[in-house]
């Protein structure tokens, strides 16, 4: 399985643009699963909850939906991107994974990081894993990688490649990631964004260093903190089932979680 992200760098609410940006620079790309950044398209820093609304979508609509359905059909592959999603009076900071005949999954942010607190309201999706193939997939999305259950719950329900859509400015996330693939023993893709946004009297700069991880904490691919980009693996993503640690230890079979 070819597996791939690409690292933009949005025009805050320019979202034809930021879109048709992206799908131009991997429209000569080979993959089976493209994970783009957390809101890349719509950009990040809102100065208020009706300036993100009016960049939203509803689940399933809208022209950034409608030209990744079309790239999805066209690759034959699972693109799975970070958006704003609106729901009645709500907004939610949402992911979701188009397949290739259109039908999707969605996953609301569980954990909401600093000013997004007020600008969103908190997910209601929980974590869930879907199939794409015989490929068994989780999402999580930036913030979400703070907190190891997120990681772990996506794990004990079987996940195989855990896609991580993100905007991170915390230098932390990249190295933590590798421990996140490493305890779980299985796949991560991060896609982050870089460039800046100071839309709210707080400049924001996105490290980039987006990063393909192997089960065993490898890290099989990796984009710079600074430029837009496009990396691609193969991987066994069977290779993910197998939680032998010693042969004496299984990662899951040794767990006392009455204990914990």
């Amino acid at each position: 399985m070819k597996v791939a992200l690409y690292q933009n760098n949005p025009i805050f609410g320019e979202i034809k643009l930021n879109v048709d940006t992206v799908v131009a620079a991997v429209m000569d790309k080979e993959f089976d699963i493209l994970v783009l950044p957390e809101l890349f398209a719509a950009g990040y820093q809102f100065r208020e909850r009706q300036e993100a609304f009016m960049l939203a979508d509803p689940i399933g609509t809208g022209y950034t939906f409608e030209t990744l359905a079309q790239l999805a059909a066209q690759k034959n592959s699972l693109v799975i991107y970070g958006f704003p999603e609106k729901r009645d009076r709500e907004i939610f900071n949402s992911a979701i994974g188009v397949f290739p005949d259109g039908h999707f999954r969605l996953y609301q942010k569980t954990h909401l990081f600093d000013a997004e607190k007020g600008i969103f309201s908190k997910g209601r999706t929980g974590f869930s894993i879907f199939s794409f193939g015989e490929t068994r997939v989780g999402i999580m999305i930036c913030f979400d990688w703070r907190f190891p259950e997120a990681a772990r719950k996506l794990a004990l329900l079987g996940a195989q490649i855990i896609c991580h859509p993100s905007n991170l400015v915390l230098p932390h996330c990249p190295d933590a990631m590798v421990t996140r693939a490493l305890e779980n023993c299985l796949f991560t893709i991060t896609a982050n964004r870089v460039g800046s946004e100071n839309r709210i009297e707080k400049r924001l700069q996105f490290i980039g260093h987006s990063r393909i991880i192997a089960p065993t904490g490898k890290i099989l691919a990796e984009l710079d903190d600074n430029n837009e980009g496009f990396i691609m693996v193969e991987i066994d993503p069977k290779l993910a089932d197998d939680k032998a640690v010693t042969s004496g230890n299984d990662l899951f079979k040794d767990r006392r979680p009455e204990f914990y």
